[in-house]
């Protein structure tokens, strides 16, 4: 699925790297506990998540990630806009729930994979 779909999907606001739209991205997972991501997801190309602090950034950068998107209209920090550019990190921010949000997606074709413990 292109980013650009998922934008569309949740009616979101991209926030950063509108250029990197049509990447492709092919899993993605939800949380709101970075702990959980960095323990049990693997290969995951989007974050859903309502948590808005700076370690949302360095976990999707850990993790590979390509997108991250804030649920629960939940906007970060310049700060954080600035170090997901950096990183080439799409951000994006929708009014959906993270329940909604994460079903959209999934229902339109974009999976999670079998949860991996490192």
């Amino acid at each position: 699925m292109k980013i650009s779909m998922i934008r569309d999907l949740l009616d979101a606001d991209v926030l950063c790297c509108e250029e990197s739209l049509e990447s492709d991205v092919y899993s993605a997972c939800g949380s709101d506990m970075m702990s959980d991501v960095l323990a049990y997801v693997k290969d995951q190309a989007v974050l859903l998540t309502g948590l808005v602090n700076p370690q949302v950034i360095r976990t999707a950068e850990m993790m590979d990630m390509k997108c991250i998107v804030f649920v629960r209209s939940k906007r970060p920090s310049a700060a954080m806009v600035s170090m997901a550019e950096d990183d080439g990190i799409v951000m994006m921010a929708t009014e959906k729930r993270m329940y909604d949000a994460c079903g959209t997606l999934y229902i339109n074709g974009l999976i999670g994979t079998k949860a991996v413990h490192v």
